[in-house]
């Protein structure tokens, strides 16, 4: 398999796998991992409920950014993406500029049944999380499917049967 340099992005809502899922990917292609959030919250001392918490999330989505353009003048990297980031043009820009954006496409419900229970989800801190997270997907989709090079079903198939894909693909591509 000939490596290419150019970063994976992985993109999709919040519960998605795009952590579990990267880690692994970058493992398996002997690449760095790096997921947008943790490096936030690394960056300021803080989680991202408190951030949001203190500078809204306004505030968090332009530390996003900066995470984002940061890593898109690197390479070799899988980055993890927040479920927001897709919201700013420029992020979408710097991923698709930068390399491979892959969209882990998971419907509401499912996304749901995997979060119902994480605390560190500010945007889920709501008294109908489900109706969130469909309002979400209507707005998130979309933009998701213009970024993405790659739209791969994550609700039928095991984070093992994804990550076995994603590897089959990203080798095709790299014998492009």
């Amino acid at each position: 398999m000939e490596k290419s340099t150019e970063n994976i992005y992985l993109v999709g809502l919040m519960g998605a796998g795009k952590t579990t899922i990267g880690r692994s990917l970058a493992k398996r292609l002997e690449r760095g991992f790096v997921d947008t959030d943790k490096e936030i919250e690394s960056r300021t001392g803080v989680s991202i409920p408190t951030i949001f918490e203190i500078e809204g999330e306004d505030g968090f989505r332009k530390r996003e950014a900066q995470i984002i353009e940061e890593f898109a003048q690197t390479s070799g990297l899988v980055v993890a993406t927040g479920g927001g980031s897709v919201l700013r043009q420029e992020n979408r820009e710097n991923m698709r500029r930068s390399g491979l954006v892959i969209y882990l496409d998971v419907p509401p419900q499912t996304l749901w049944e995997r979060t119902r229970n994480d605390r560190n989800r500010p945007l889920l801190h709501v008294a109908d999380p489900l109706l969130k997270l469909n309002q979400l997907f209507s707005v998130r989709d979309p933009l998701y499917r213009e970024v993405a090079e790659l739209v791969v079903d994550g609700s039928r198939m095991s984070a093992q049967g994804v990550l076995q894909y994603l590897l089959r693909e990203v080798e095709n591509r790299w014998k492009r």
